[in-house]
């Protein structure tokens, strides 16, 4: 099932209609354990700066320094926080944004999952080429 296997299976679940979808707020903190998992993994400490007023958006941004294929992953949380927002300020837009999110969440733990098992997955990103050719995290 992967690097993020409890998460998958809630998600899955909701978007399948087999349980309840999991909550914004639980969709968000899912995003955060991906990345603090990512930080960990290379063994950083994780900070607790947020970007933007968004801890996710401050995970990210600790998450792509040296490492220039993770900025794949900028638009996947970025759509994370906008579709909360939506949810949270739209509510007949709520559903929608809602299940957006969690795909967007599960999107983003294939994702970090995939780069934790396999070093290199996301250089295809042409953003990702243009920083390695300027030096740049």
């Amino acid at each position: 099932m992967g690097v993020f296997p409890e998460i998958l299976v809630e998600i899955d679940a909701g978007l399948e209609g087999r349980a309840a979808l999991p909550g914004i707020d639980r969709l968000l903190s899912m995003a955060e354990e991906v990345l603090v998992t990512w930080i960990i993994s290379r063994g950083e400490p994780v900070e607790v700066d947020a970007v933007e007023g968004h801890w996710l958006l401050g995970l990210h941004r600790q998450g792509c320094r040296a490492t220039p294929g993770f900025s794949a992953c900028r638009d996947i949380c970025r759509e994370i926080v906008f579709r909360r927002n939506i949810a949270l300020l739209y509510p007949e837009e709520a559903p929608h944004a809602h299940r957006m999110m969690a795909m967007t969440v599960k999107h983003l733990a294939l994702f970090v999952g995939g780069k934790l098992e396999q070093a290199g997955l996301g250089q295809f990103c042409r953003a990702s080429h243009r920083m390695q050719a300027l030096g740049a995290a």
